[in-house]
């Protein structure tokens, strides 16, 4: 149809061509009436692409002469033809009289700009929020219009931005560089200076056409539930589309529009509030969602204690804190709405189930609170989606099955805080014993068998005088659990040189000397094709956490490479060895006490997070007027918490006299075991063989001999 624009205040008209209807121009004082829409006919898709129908306006625009005063005509809400009154975007002219300049020239470089970067603004209004596909992300496998674009009042310049998750796209651009500098303000819009006074008479707002309520018909929503919600709708330029009254206190304080396309728009200079606020006023339960369809479906399942909230979702939840209210513009509408939010003892989130409807309700927990807050779980669509929103269900499964989601809404998580049934998958492994370790790995000895097995995730302090074998122990412990279960390790070994103890494990592994001199000279070496399969097995087994220069490893620096040695090699074990080869610098005001208890905290929740056992050797302090008994692991340098913190505690001493015993005797005392399921407090006796550096049980040894 041909709409003829009238300005008192300039001769100049222009016609607009839309796309959806056939144009006959017969002179300059005929024109083709648009056809009209019976009240009584059914809702058809056809009639609906006629209210609903973006018409796009073609350039070049012609001008015609200030003769014509054929009025405009419009559909109204009942189907009768009527010249409206309503407000529209201004046209733009191509010339003004009065200077002769192009005042058009910025839409026109806006335009060029933006069509360069892929955004087509032909159907978009100055100063208002218009949905568009999205040139970068093409809306996804659904074609979602997720860009929002605005341009000026004056047309001089864009913002926009993509809502969906996985894109995120936005930026802005302005026609012509202003007087003074842009910088710090292309990407803000400013600020409302004075809140618009509405009215249902100033919108021109009208009640919904036959048409419109079987749109809402065929989305579940009655129109019992319309009414009570004052959805309307409006002429909008040469649409007919939806609009959605916020009210407060029965006062209209903002408008939402929508097209069929999901093309949404509000009223600028207005309020951000709650969609329905009014409906959780005094409530302690209420619930809130990320549209006013899914408000209105909500209603359907009989929940009227639901709001929408008015500007969609964020692409991503954002990485700072939550800012002042005064700057927390994003989310203006809680803090307009904190009288009606503070009396909800339960809040339950059921936005949308996409990324962005997720951050949504990661942000309104933030600032609601988490532990008021629950959410609710769309149920599964087929065996790969989940239906995406309250509408969604009420269309597709009905308004029982929809208050059974809401009713089932679960508790919002809060980092740090967990029921057991969120561990029950775990707890049924442990009990069905599924995992392989719940008594932990055996040690390959016999005579420790009941006292102490590995378990992954736990803390061993291992102690002992100096020269009684801790670290040869460890090594023979690590080579036999190898053997068995084919586990590595990390070592972070400060007073091994590197060769050294290559040498111990290989004599472990091989069972032979790595020398014939000396120590060996009594057994046969390893040979060279021995060697060589033996050094593919270091490589295999065990990774070196070491300083490449003369400075102190510090416990952080040690465990940032164990975890890199557990996500890249599948590392189960880390040794560190011994705890005064770290750096152990600490704040002026902490005692050596409160620093080893934090270091021992940090060790363990290393271990438990990667499921990964830790030996940390720790000598015992300087001994006064010792007789060579085994020392305590109270006896250690530093601290009790040693022995508090640690899972398990192990002794390592070796007879030095003689007459005492037979020295190459080792006593292995476990002095805590903190997991009953692991093990016991008691002592074992190993024999050492000290030219393969194995160590055996005193059975097999006597037999060996």
């Amino acid at each position: 149809m041909l709409i003829l624009h009238h300005s008192p205040q300039k001769p100049n008209l222009i016609v607009s061509f839309f796309s959806s209807s056939i144009v006959a121009l017969m002179g300059s004082k005929q024109l083709l009436k648009p056809s009209i829409l019976s009240a009584q006919q059914a809702p058809s898709s056809s009639s609906l692409s006629r209210l609903f129908g973006v018409y796009r306006l073609h350039s070049p625009a012609i001008r015609l002469r200030p003769a014509s005063r054929i009025p405009s005509f419009r559909l109204g809400s009942n189907g009768a033809p009527y010249s409206s009154r309503v407000s529209v975007p201004r046209p733009v002219y191509l010339e003004s009289p009065e200077d002769g300049r192009d005042a058009a020239v910025p839409l026109k470089v806006l335009n060029k700009r933006l069509e360069e970067l892929g955004i087509d603004m032909r159907d978009c209004n100055p100063g208002q929020h218009n949905s568009l596909l999205c040139p970068m992300c093409k809306g996804g496998s659904s074609s979602e219009k997720s860009l929002n674009l605005f341009i000026t009042p004056d047309g001089g310049s864009a913002l926009w931005q993509c809502f969906r998750g996985k894109c995120g796209w936005k930026g802005s651009t302005r026609a012509f560089a202003q007087n003074g500098s842009s910088f710090g303000t292309s990407n803000t819009i400013s600020k409302v200076k004075k809140i618009r006074e509405l009215s249902a008479e100033s919108l021109e707002l009208q009640p919904l056409s036959n048409e419109l309520l079987g749109y809402f018909a065929e989305r579940s929503i009655t129109a019992e539930t319309l009414r009570r919600n004052a959805v309307m709708q409006r002429e909008c330029g040469n649409q007919i589309v939806i609009a959605f009254p916020y009210h407060r206190k029965g006062q209209l304080v903002s408008c939402k529009y929508r097209d069929v396309q999901k093309k949404f728009w509000q009223e600028a200079d207005t309020e951000r509030i709650f969609y329905g606020v009014d409906d959780i006023e005094r409530q302690s339960d209420i619930i809130i969602v990320e549209g006013e369809m899914d408000k209105l479906a909500m209603e359907e399942a009989g929940f009227r204690n639901c709001v929408s909230v008015p500007d969609g979702a964020p692409p991503k939840i954002s990485s700072k804190d939550v800012p002042p209210e005064e700057q927390d513009t994003k989310y203006q509408y809680l803090w307009n709405c904190k009288d009606y939010l503070k009396q909800a003892s339960r809040i339950i989130l059921a936005t949308d189930g996409d990324q962005p409807g997720q951050a949504l309700a990661e942000e309104l927990a933030r600032r609601l609170g988490r532990e008021r807050c629950w959410r609710v779980k769309w149920p599964k669509k087929n065996n790969n989606d989940h239906f995406k929103d309250a509408n969604e269900v009420l269309i597709y499964m009905g308004p029982s099955v929809l208050r059974e989601v809401v009713e089932n809404a679960e508790l919002y998580p809060i980092r740090g805080l967990f029921k057991f049934s969120d561990y029950f998958e775990e707890i049924d492994a442990y009990y069905h014993q599924t995992a392989g370790y719940e008594f932990g790995v055996p040690t390959g000895w016999k005579a420790l068998k009941d006292l102490y097995n590995v378990v992954p995730g736990e803390l061993t302090i291992v102690t002992g005088v100096p020269n009684s074998g801790k670290s040869e122990w460890i090594d023979a412990l690590l080579c036999n659990i190898n053997e068995q279960c084919h586990w590595k390790f990390a070592l972070c070994s400060m007073e091994n040189k590197v060769q050294e103890h290559a040498r111990k494990l290989l004599e472990k592994h091989v069972k032979k000397p790595f020398f014939d001199t000396r120590y060996g000279e009594s057994a046969e070496r390893m040979s060279i094709e021995e060697f060589e399969e033996g050094k593919k097995w270091l490589s295999n087994t065990f990774y070196l956490i070491r300083c490449e220069n003369d400075s102190l490893p510090s416990i952080k620096w040690v465990l940032n490479l164990a975890k890199a040695a557990v996500l890249r090699h599948g590392v189960r074990g880390l040794v560190i060895d011994p705890y005064n080869e770290l750096d152990h610098q600490r704040p002026s005001n902490q005692t050596e006490t409160e620093y080893v208890s934090q270091m021992l905290t940090m060790v363990k929740r290393f271990a438990q997070h990667h499921c990964c056992h830790v030996w940390f050797v720790a000598h015992p302090r300087q001994l006064h007027n010792w007789i060579g008994n085994p020392p305590n692991l109270y006896d250690i340098s530093g601290s009790a918490h040693f022995i508090n913190k640690c899972d398990n505690g192990i002794v390592i001493h070796r007879n030095r006299d003689p007459e005492a015993g037979p020295i190459d005797q080792v006593q292995v005392c476990v002095r805590k075991v903190r997991n009953k399921v692991a093990g016991t407090i008691g002592d074992a006796f190993l024999y050492y063989n000290r030219v393969t550096g194995q160590f055996v049980d005193l059975s097999e040894a006597s037999e060996k001999l």
